[in-house]
């Protein structure tokens, strides 16, 4: 399962260095993240500006993506990735000089405007760095990277806020990104983009990037099943908790053991989608995965107690954490160089927001229907996605197009 990933590793120089920056910044992120939570709601004994951060945190790269998508495919992308990080270990060295729970926010903000340009750059160069054909092993390696992180980042993060209070979790993650940094810089800009792409003036790049992605057939899969998967991701977040408390009379520990297991499965799912990308096409791969979203949702809703609903969550984050794997594999293989930092941007913005509109209305939801039939609504949202992504997937090629197609103009040749 491992063996074509670690074979990257080791003989992949400038893959290695992505993925041990990628390692890096990712614990230290969800380390610090547990530390801001906690940080600001010590400060304020409020669940609203828990709200806050935690919208200060995506808001950015929806603003990037509906106003400054094309600045990832017009500058540099390792020096935007750089100087991303060195954003980040600026905020994060300043936060614990940060004297109340505003300037936390607006720095996590200025965090999240960094981030939001950072993650489209990478795996918008992804494709450039390596062969077509190590893309499904190299995306499912850095995804599970990022999911362990997300599984044991916050348990680390936890332990360090309770034995010495917030700050030195910033200063660690100050120093991740530092390390993040140090590495991304020695890659060469030029194995990560062919050239920076020639603006054609703000709204006709902007248009470009639209047209992109309502002509290629692989970005308009991710477009439409994943905006209906993060609606129904939505939903399960909000409800999770009141599932695992009043649902199944868990407390704590089983509101833990339900997002614990959402991360085993994440991890699971990342690793095992690179082997099936291998054998399997990429529509039937990402419609089964959503599928298996699907029928976790369904169980968790069903189960009798904590124990089973996690079982189901395992099952749950499997699929999703193969569908996730396809969905950076598909806008790579969708939208040419010169306009794949856009494609990501765009699909991003467009996620969170369907994600945050989610989050409000679950809310008064999970209250009005309790959380059972919450995460049954949202199961059956994400058998709609699967059918979406069988039925738009199917069209999707499975190969790129050759390095000659990759032209800003015009935008049809994305077209797949």
């Amino acid at each position: 399962m491992l063996t074509r990933q670690l074979t990257l590793l080791r003989e992949v120089q400038s893959f290695r260095l992505l993925a041990l920056a990628t390692l890096g910044s990712a614990v230290g992120t969800w380390l610090a993240f547990v530390a801001l939570t906690i940080d600001v709601y010590d400060r304020t004994g409020s669940a609203v500006w828990v709200s806050a951060l935690l919208i200060a945190d995506f808001l950015p790269a929806i603003l990037i993506g509906l106003a400054a998508a094309a600045v990832v495919d017009r500058l540099p992308r390792r020096r935007l990735m750089v100087a991303s990080d060195l954003v980040r270990v600026a905020i994060f060295a300043a936060l614990p000089f940060a004297d109340d729970a505003t300037t936390i926010v607006a720095l996590a903000a200025v965090a999240g405007f960094a981030t939001g340009f950072f993650r489209p750059a990478l795996y918008a160069g992804l494709p450039n760095l390596l062969p077509d054909e190590d893309l499904p092993h190299a995306n499912s390696l850095l995804q599970t990277i990022e999911n362990l992180a997300w599984a044991l980042g916050p348990v680390i993060g936890g332990v360090l806020v309770a034995a010495t209070g917030p700050d030195a979790a910033y200063w660690i993650n100050s120093v991740t990104f530092l390390l993040s940094a140090a590495l991304l810089a020695g890659i060469p800009d030029r194995l990560l983009q062919a050239a920076p792409a020639v603006g054609r003036g703000y709204w006709r790049d902007l248009t470009d990037g639209y047209r992109l992605v309502r002509n290629s057939r692989a970005l308009l899969t991710v477009l439409t099943a994943w905006n209906v998967i993060m609606l129904a991701s939505a939903g399960v977040n909000v409800a999770e908790v009141v599932l695992a408390k009043e649902a199944f009379g868990a407390g704590d520990f089983g509101y833990g053991l339900l997002v614990g297991a959402t991360g085993v499965g994440l991890a699971l799912g990342s690793l095992v989608a690179g082997s099936l990308l291998d054998r399997r096409a990429i529509g039937t791969v990402y419609a089964t995965s959503i599928g298996l979203v699907a029928l976790g949702m369904f169980g968790a809703a069903a189960s009798p107690n904590v124990w089973v609903a996690a079982a189901c969550v395992v099952v749950l984050g499997t699929g999703n954490g193969a569908a996730v794997v396809c969905n950076a594999l598909l806008v790579q293989r969708g939208a040419p160089d010169a306009l794949r930092g856009r494609a990501f941007t765009l699909l991003m913005s467009s996620n969170y927001v369907v994600l945050g509109i989610g989050m409000i209305a679950a809310g008064p939801l999970t209250d009005e229907i309790g959380p059972r039939m919450v995460w049954a609504v949202a199961g059956a949202l994400s058998a709609v996605a699967a059918i979406v992504g069988l039925w738009l997937g199917r069209g999707v090629v499975s190969r790129a197009h050759p390095q000659t197609t990759l032209q800003p103009e015009p935008v049809e040749t994305a077209r797949l």
